[in-house]
């Protein structure tokens, strides 16, 4: 995802500093043999501080000859063009389709001489084209590259998370700027048992030139950069994105940390992966920190790791909830926290102080979520009940994720487009009621924060327990019996912890009220004085972190010492 502000890594750091932040999202795949279930999974934040968070959808159908789709680009909704439709599409439900694909990106910017091109496919209208016309991952890769080449593209470097039922793959592209249609790009399957992550950075580097059922790749991806002068060496040894991205610091600190941090926690603090030897090895997670913080481009982590225990839809969703937490860059720790451990920074990401440079961390969870997920492809299911979009809107780390089924004939009412937008406020929107129920953590997040988790974790976990029977009941059923109840169940479901979430912020709001907190009974209910009028009793005033106490002394003890 990027903002409207069209940004490549040469101009990152000056864009940082003026406040606008176009690198943005963070994915995390995970093939089966890594699953805890035997599922392929993708999971996606669509991050930008203009994007609005909804649910999108498009009935599939039969199209008449000579019938056109419009094309209007994904982040302003520029109008581009249009191109030939197809003769039959399948329904898509957000990020994923009917066939159990799935595909999502980050935006990672790349060479400024590529930014400028006159095409009219932008990256947003390549996902969801694809997710129409496509039932696999290699279909959607050639898709891709055969839209681009004849219509041109629109965007700037991408990477793409794309996956089916048996198949995960990750893609590096990037335009030809001026100098042609088309794409330059890289794709490569995640082997079985490995995961993968990228954010806002292309993570390709060598790539084996002769596999195809593992590597594929545009045939002029090295001959172009040859000619613009950007590479000179063998053919083995060219790396797409050292020549098509070059790292600098921002691309480390605010990007690849993400993609480390995701590893980290994911494989308990050891990267398992097969080195250029061919060898299977395992190294700890903090070899590669230096990297990961900005310091050291010659300790860049690899790009696929086999984790140390097979991974749930949970774990995924959680690892999308992370703040660098129990890491030098843990977010909760520094006065920039405040009084209350808040691992959020406000815009912009950089600031300066007494003539050097600052930065603020970037994670994976993060304010300006629009909407995230987590997709599921299921093999041993027919397409119609294995596809399954886990939805949730705003930041991560206080929202809740909900299973609608890609089958469903609707789109549940509070994700529904129209409910409102970035500058309407909608009480029977989503992500409106999430953004309440964020802002108000942000107050005291340490305090607050957990009660939110621990009904996230309890709605979660619920559904979760229960998807197995739901999938059951539905495989007993005829075909279109089976997605009228899966329908019902998606927007059942959603409607629950939708009112789950009003009395939540509700909750909040009278528990932690001018930064007193409450004490509840077992039941749920307020202690009183006994006395009949409602009035509370045991308040307490938690205070601030030791860290802010410190800082206060230091900085001003002379003023408020008590002598």
């Amino acid at each position: 995802m990027r903002s409207k502000h069209i940004i490549t890594i040469a101009a990152a750091s000056l864009a940082l500093l003026s406040g606008i932040e176009s690198h943005a999202c963070s994915n995390i795949l995970v093939t089966k043999g890594a699953s805890a279930d035997g599922s392929c999974m993708v999971s996606y934040a669509a991050d930008s501080h203009q994007l609005y968070g909804e649910l999108y959808f498009r009935k599939g159908g039969k199209h008449r000859s000579g019938s056109m789709r419009q094309v209007y680009d994904w982040d302003s909704n520029r109008y581009l063009g249009e191109i030939p439709e197809a003769p039959r599409t399948f329904q898509r439900l957000g990020n994923l389709n009917e066939k159990q694909l799935i595909i999502a990106e980050t935006t990672y910017g790349g060479r400024h001489e590529l930014a400028e091109n006159d095409g009219i496919l932008d990256y947003g209208s390549l996902i969801y084209i694809a997710l129409e016309r496509c039932s696999s991952a290699r279909e959607a890769i050639e898709l891709i590259a055969a839209l681009t080449d004849e219509y041109g593209y629109a965007s700037e470097g991408e990477s793409f998370s794309i996956a089916d039922k048996n198949e995960v793959w990750v893609m590096d592209l990037i335009g030809k700027g001026p100098y042609g249609k088309g794409l330059l790009w890289v794709a490569r399957r995640v082997p079985d048992g490995y995961i993968c992550a990228h954010a806002n950075q292309a993570r390709i580097s060598t790539f084996p030139l002769d596999d195809p059922e593992n590597c594929i790749y545009a045939p002029d991806v090295i001959s172009f950069a040859r000619e613009r002068g950007w590479y000179s060496g063998e053919d083995a040894d060219f790396s797409f994105c050292d020549t098509y991205a070059p790292l600098d610091f921002g691309a480390m600190r605010g990007c690849e940390s993400r993609a480390w941090s995701a590893f980290n926690r994911l494989c308990d603090g050891n990267f398992t992966f097969v080195d250029e030897n061919g060898e299977e090895v395992t190294r700890p997670a903090m070899d590669y920190i230096e990297y990961a913080m900005g310091h050291d481009a010659s300790k860049r982590f690899p790009l696929f790791v086999k984790p140390s225990r097979k991974i749930s839809l949970k774990d995924v969703a959680d690892a999308m909830r992370d703040h660098f937490e129990g890491t030098p860059m843990d977010m909760r720790l520094d006065i920039g926290a405040g009084g209350n451990a808040c691992p959020y920074r406000w815009r912009p990401m950089y600031f300066e102080v007494d003539g050097k440079s600052y930065c603020n961390e970037r994670a994976i969870a993060t304010q300006q979520t629009g909407f995230w997920f987590v997709g599921q492809s299921r093999s041993w299911l027919p397409d119609h009940i294995g596809a399954v979009d886990w939805f949730g809107t705003d930041d991560a780390a206080t929202s809740y994720l909900t299973p609608i089924y890609v089958c469903s004939s609707k789109v549940p009412a509070c994700f529904r487009h129209g409910k409102g937008d970035m500058l309407t406020y909608s009480p029977e929107s989503a992500f409106w009621l999430c953004n309440r129920v964020a802002n108000a953590c942000y107050r005291m997040y340490n305090i607050m924060e957990p009660v939110v988790r621990a009904e996230i974790d309890g709605w979660e976990n619920e559904r979760l327990a229960g998807q197995e029977e739901i999938d059951r009941k539905a495989e007993g059923m005829p075909r279109w019996r089976a997605k009228r109840f899966l329908t019902r169940y998606s927007l059942k479901s959603a409607e629950s912890i939708f009112e789950r979430w009003r009395r939540l912020e509700e909750l909040l709001l009278v528990k932690f009220i001018d930064g007193n907190v409450k004490a509840q009974r077992p039941d749920g209910s307020f202690v009183t004085n006994g006395n009949g009028s409602n009035i509370p009793d045991s308040i307490s005033q938690p205070g601030y972190t030791d860290t802010w106490k410190r800082v206060v002394a230091r900085e001003h003890g002379s003023v408020i010492e008590v002598k």
